[in-house]
């Protein structure tokens, strides 16, 4: 699994029988899927966008906070030339008073330590917060160990949150 910028990227390996795209389209389209998905006016941190390029078939996944997010990710990825089909696999989490102050809360107290506020700095932070149901997931990268480790040990001093699972990528 690798991590650019607040989208996570895989690759399945081409095996179908299909005629393929080549090497350089392939990373044509993956640069391509992920330019728009960074630049949909509503992506923010509270809100986790990836995607799987088999093909020409691009599969979106992550979560959402508002359902015209998911709709506007596969508008944008379908008009890219040479993608064929779109999967939208993104989900709609769920309108909750308590999980936006979670989020707002676990924000707080993420980018307001000292050692992480250098990260608050960027157009889309790199440390996306998504909480469902009181559940908090840390997704995004950071350049040091030591950092995602701040991360989540903000994350779990946070009231009211019932667990943080930390799925932040070390870049190298």
């Amino acid at each position: 699994m690798k991590y650019l910028t607040g989208l996570l990227l895989f690759l399945v390996p081409l095996v179908s029988t299909a005629q393929q795209p080549s090497q350089r389209d392939t990373e044509r389209m993956m640069r391509n899927i992920r330019h728009e998905l960074v630049m949909l006016p509503y992506y923010g941190v509270f809100d986790n966008l990836g995607y799987r390029l088999d093909g020409y078939v691009v599969t979106l996944m992550g979560q959402v906070t508002r359902p015209t997010l998911k709709s506007d990710a596969e508008s944008a990825v379908k008009r890219i030339e040479g993608v064929e089909k779109v999967v939208n696999q993104i989900e709609v989490l769920p309108l909750s008073p308590n999980d936006d102050g979670l989020r707002r809360a676990v924000y707080r107290a993420i980018y307001s330590f000292g050692p992480l506020e250098s990260y608050a700095v960027r157009a889309v932070p790199p440390i996306h917060i998504i909480a469902k149901n009181g559940n908090i997931t840390l997704v995004g990268a950071v350049s040091r160990q030591a950092d995602k480790d701040a991360a989540g040990i903000c994350a779990n001093g946070v009231s009211g949150v019932f667990s943080v699972t930390n799925d932040i990528v070390v870049e190298q």
